[in-house]
């Protein structure tokens, strides 16, 4: 059996890559849609992001606080993020990605090294 910890973030990872696709990919992929049409699309796509995020998060709770869950979400959310935004919407890469990326590993830092 994989480590509870281990096995939460390979959850949280592949759930994070549905959420952004979910809440962002719509944009550049349905512009000429009605948002309705957007919004039912992003919750079909929202599911399979609820079907990893829900086990991560109680397989996670049992080996870390309810904060260090929060923390390590956030993290794995800019860490899947910043390779979509660049290489699948096109937005260019900027140096304030590395200062968000160090603000949260941060709090990463704050949050576990107890």
């Amino acid at each position: 059996m994989m480590q509870p910890t281990i096995l939460t973030i390979g959850l949280l990872v592949c759930s994070n890559v549905f959420m952004t696709f979910a809440w962002y990919a719509h944009l550049k992929h349905l512009n000429e849609r009605a948002w309705y049409m957007a919004a039912l699309i992003s919750w079909g796509i929202a599911l399979f992001e609820y079907l990893l995020q829900v086990p991560a998060n109680r397989i996670g709770f049992a080996v870390l606080t309810l904060p260090q869950l929060k923390i390590l979400q956030e993290a794995i959310t800019l860490i899947v993020f910043v390779p979509f935004a660049v290489y699948y919407m096109g937005s260019p890469l900027k140096l304030d990605y590395l200062w968000a990326a160090c603000c949260l590993l941060g709090a990463v830092y704050f949050i576990f090294r107890s």
